[in-house]
């Protein structure tokens, strides 16, 4: 994940990007201990061909994150932002995806926001984000 760490963030944020780290380099088993048992995730985006979701446990969350994470370019995660204290973290990434009907490569700007539980572990993630075709021109995240 390209990324440019403060020399001290919160920890919020530090677990959260070591999550996003380990499952968009395929590491599910990384990922999957920075969960609580009881994560909640929700998904939002304005792309027709993916639902909206709603989930609560780590076997349902990682089944999604896996579907999803199976698509992005290993390593290609970027965070362009983050924020958080020692329970709260936000990270502003993109990823680049082949997604859709028809398979195509897609840049995915993301919003992430993170609660964290009193031993360190994600407890709600919410996630909003849309994609932008690999050909068509893509806008200043930076």
């Amino acid at each position: 994940m390209k990324t440019e760490m403060k020399e001290s963030e919160p920890s919020a944020v530090e677990i959260a990007r070591a999550h996003v780290d380990a499952w968009s380099n395929y590491d599910y088993q990384t990922a999957r201990k920075h969960l609580a048992p009881d994560v909640h995730v929700t998904v939002t985006t304005t792309q027709p061909f993916m639902a909206a979701t709603d989930t609560t446990g780590v076997d349902k969350y990682m089944e999604g994150l896996v579907k999803f994470a199976d698509a992005v370019d290993t390593g290609s995660a970027r965070v362009i932002g983050s924020v958080g204290d020692e329970h709260n973290a936000l990270l502003m990434l993109t990823v680049k995806a082949t997604l859709g009907p028809d398979k195509a490569r897609m840049t995915l700007p993301a919003a992430r926001l993170y609660l964290l539980d009193a031993q360190g572990k994600i407890k709600a993630e919410q996630v909003i984000f849309y994609a932008i075709p690999e050909q068509a021109s893509t806008p200043d995240i930076e």
